[in-house]
């Protein structure tokens, strides 16, 4: 039984969006061909409240791209992003969401950021994926989204370490990059630590 995980195909992540990830909107119609090769298909949602912790606007003298210490944890700070039951936290229109089995939304603690889909930073408190996963009899998991350096990162880190076989798919997968390379790291840490990096052709004939 395999899983394809969507991570975060939000409007604040693709073109226009306040987060905007260049390139994000080029992996939806990759997404949406993909999806009726799997048993299930899950996605991720950034949701969080208006005064969440990670947003430089909710500190005085901070702009995006600065680090703070949060709750205990190093946290770059954003701009304000995917807020709960706003436009920009929904997802991309042209995704195909009647095909999404589950959603999960993470980032809902104003103390504490979640870039993994399993779960927040700290790891002190879990969105219950993998026990959904796991329930549902899931041994693959095949991770595409945005952004290749954080969420899905983190997403398919969290997922190896939970005893998943992990798989990124990476011409579905676009990044932030505030440095050059952040994402080339990124896909050389995954691999590194036993994510196997594929590609949708695999699937797509």
């Amino acid at each position: 039984m395999k899983a394809l995980i969507l991570v975060d195909l939000q409007n604040d992540f693709c073109e226009g969006g306040a987060l905007e990830v260049k390139g994000g909107d080029e992996i939806i119609s990759i997404a949406n061909k993909l999806m009726d090769h799997f048993d299930l298909i899950i996605a991720t949602q950034d949701w969080h409240p208006a005064n969440h912790g990670s947003f430089a606007a909710n500190h005085y003298w901070r702009k995006p791209g600065q680090v703070i210490e949060l709750n205990g944890l190093q946290q770059i700070l954003w701009p304000i992003h995917c807020v709960q039951e706003s436009f920009g936290a929904e997802f991309r229109p042209h995704l195909l969401t009647e095909k999404i089995d589950e959603i999960f939304q993470k980032g809902t603690d104003i103390k504490i950021d979640s870039y993994s889909g399993f779960f927040d930073n700290g790891r002190k408190k879990s969105t219950g994926l993998s026990e959904f996963l796991k329930k549902k009899g899931i041994k693959d998991v095949y991770i595409l989204g945005l952004a290749t350096d954080y969420c899905v990162k983190f997403t398919a880190l969290d997922a190896k370490e939970q005893g998943f076989n992990t798989y990124l798919i990476e011409d579905a997968t676009r990044g932030v990059n505030i440095n050059e390379n952040d994402s080339k790291e990124a896909i050389l840490e995954m691999k590194n630590k036993g994510v196997s990096i594929i590609h949708s052709k695999l699937f797509l004939k």
